[in-house]
Formats: structure tokens, C-alpha cells, sequence
């Protein structure tokens, strides 16, 4: 499983960028453009849109709550300071789908009794993508954040995400990880396209 998360600080536009990851065989994706207005996500979501209908792509925004519904897209993915998910759950309705960011067991727990679908554990490395950014978990601290969710019994999907390179990817599922979240490796690749295949790759097969 693999999500791409869109890069605003690479010099290839939005929907380029979710252009070529489609190409690239990629079928989930995250808008992210937290500094953009409304209307430019929206202006990226109208381009790109019958695209994803065509590839049964799975589009969902960050954040913009509110946005996701006007626009209809899959679902939002919510940081620890965005929109708390029992509020995004009440808008969306039950088919959206809702991710949440965690770095700790603390961070699992606080949700796990909501309507939530996947979190995002984080960061698994260094990236200049987030601010503010939370201790990085790598290896070791993402296989213990993955235990420790099977030993609480919390059984909701979770994707590694944060400063994510081609050779982490098999470590990282390795580790208990359902799937991986890439940014920066994609966006600033030579060829986008060709750097998604190799990142669904090196996924192992699920059948």
C-alpha cells in the first residue's frame, strides 16, 4: 500500500505531481498543500479529479475538512493540531475515509475508540515536509509502536510516513507497517513516474 503525499517545495506543480504518481501505478493519494488557499486546492482537485476517477484512484486532502466535503473526494488525513476526527466524522458522514498522525502509543490510544480508518506513524526519518516536526521513530521505534498497537489489540491499518527512501520500504512493512506514505523521495526523483514503480516494487506482493 502506498500513499503519495504531494510536495509543495519541489518545482513540479500539484497536479503534475498527482499526474505522474497515477501513471506511476500509485492509486492513493494525499493532497497536501498547507500553506495553499482553498481555492488553489481546489483549482488542483478539479484538474486532476477525472483522472482518478478513470484510475480508481483513492484521492483524499489534508486538513481541509469542510473542503473534502464540498469536493467530494475519499477522506482527509488530520495532524495532532487539525480538525479533532470525531468533528471530521460528523461532517464527512461514515464512507469518508479519516486518517490520523501518531508518533507515540499515547497518540494510537487516544482514538482508537473513534471512527477513524488508518493512522500515519511518524515521522519514520528526518523530512523537511513538516514543521514542527514530532521525534523521529525510525526502525526500532516504529517495529515498538507496531507491538505495542497489536499488544493494546487496536487493530486499524497504519502506514509508516516521514523522510521515507526506497531502501526503507521493506524494513519498514518488515516492521509491522501496512503500508508506506512517501513525499520528497517521489516528488523530487529525476522521473516521478518511474520512482513510484520502483516504490510499488519493492512493496511486497499482497497476493
Amino acid at each position: 500500500m502506498l500513499q503519495y503525499i504531494t510536495n509543495t517545495d519541489c518545482n513540479v506543480p500539484v497536479e503534475d505531481q498527482v499526474l505522474a504518481v497515477i501513471e506511476g501505478g500509485c492509486r492513493w493519494v494525499q493532497i497536501r498543500m498547507k500553506d495553499a488557499s482553498d481555492d488553489e486546492i481546489r483549482k488542483v482537485v478539479e484538474a486532476v479529479k477525472p483522472e482518478c476517477e478513470k484510475k480508481e484512484v483513492f484521492l483524499i486532502l489534508n486538513d481541509r475538512v469542510e473542503l473534502a466535503k464540498e469536493l467530494n473526494v475519499g477522506g482527509v488525513h488530520l495532524g495532532k493540531e487539525d480538525m479533532p476526527c470525531s468533528k471530521a466524522r460528523m461532517i464527512l458522514g461514515p464512507a469518508a475515509v479519516i486518517g490520523v498522525t501518531a508518533n507515540t502509543i499515547a497518540d494510537v490510544l487516544a482514538v482508537s475508540n473513534l471512527d477513524i480508518d488508518y493512522y500515519g506513524l511518524g515521522p519514520f526519518a528526518s523530512t523537511t515536509t513538516k514543521k514542527n516536526l514530532a521525534p523521529v521513530l525510525g526502525i526500532e521505534g516504529l517495529r515498538t509502536l507496531c507491538y505495542e498497537m497489536t499488544e493494546k489489540n487496536v487493530n486499524i491499518a497504519h502506514v509508516a510516513v516521514g523522510g521515507i527512501k526506497l531502501d526503507d520500504v521493506l524494513p519498514i512493512i518488515e516492521a509491522g507497517a501496512n503500508g508506506i506514505a512517501v513525499s520528497g523521495a517521489i516528488a523530487f526523483a529525476k522521473d516521478m513516474v518511474k520512482e513510484t514503480e520502483r516504490f510499488l516494487a519493492a512493496l511486497p506482493k499482497t497476493e
